[in-house]
């Protein structure tokens, strides 16, 4: 379910949470979260491209990563503008080591999909982290939470967690494709719990990820 009432792990393949607090740290520091999202779209859609370069041969791949770029672009110009209406700038881009440690997770952990099943499940699970951390900003200002700013941040954050639940659904059918249901299936399976220690391990900054 991607609609307003989807809790924060329904529909994703992520078997940890986030903790809790996270999103109290993120909304405590609203200009560098919203320089972090920013940067974050603008990664996806490059990823994007980058991947029509690289898997041109996965079927159905070169039109939805265009339709995702476009997407992605769409929302880094959104998140712009909320942080320019802050007062804020979007500086350098951050290292992100979530990305970072989920890419070389999906390439090294034993049984793989192959080069393009494998890079498609990272960005899937990159994606639904997204969705997740999305769901929680969303909800947690729905319930409240003190944070100046532009009028319907929450609905904003609704809206980009169902785009990005649909995001990580793409790269999953993607990567089946390109390996197999049952193989993508199976490799969700191990890539998941990994995955949430990963999450575990990193500090809870005003970051995305």
């Amino acid at each position: 379910m991607t609609g307003a009432s989807a809790e924060p792990l329904e529909g994703l393949p992520l078997t940890r949470p986030t903790d809790p607090g996270w999103a109290a740290v993120a909304l405590g520091d609203l200009p560098a979260l919203l320089s972090d999202h920013a940067h974050c779209e603008q990664k996806a859609a490059s990823s994007a491209m980058a991947l029509v370069a690289r898997h041109p041969e996965v079927p159905g791949l070169p039109r939805a990563m265009t339709a995702l770029a476009h997407e992605e672009m769409r929302h880094f110009r959104q998140v712009l503008d909320l942080l320019e209406e802050r007062g804020g700038t979007l500086g350098p881009p951050p290292p992100d080591a979530y990305a970072g440690r989920i890419r070389r997770l999906s390439c090294t952990l034993r049984d793989g999909l192959g080069s393009a099943g494998d890079l498609l499940l990272a960005c899937a699970f990159i994606e639904a982290r997204s969705c997740e951390r999305f769901r929680l900003l969303a909800g947690a200002l729905e319930d409240g939470a003190k944070v100046p700013g532009p009028r319907g941040l929450a609905g904003f954050y609704r809206r980009l967690s169902s785009a990005e639940s649909r995001h990580w659904e793409t790269f999953r059918d993607l990567a089946a494709g390109a390996a197999g249901k049952a193989r993508v299936a199976r490799r969700l399976v191990r890539l998941a719990g990994a995955e949430g220690e990963i999450v575990a391990s990193l500090p809870l900054r005003p970051r995305i990820h």
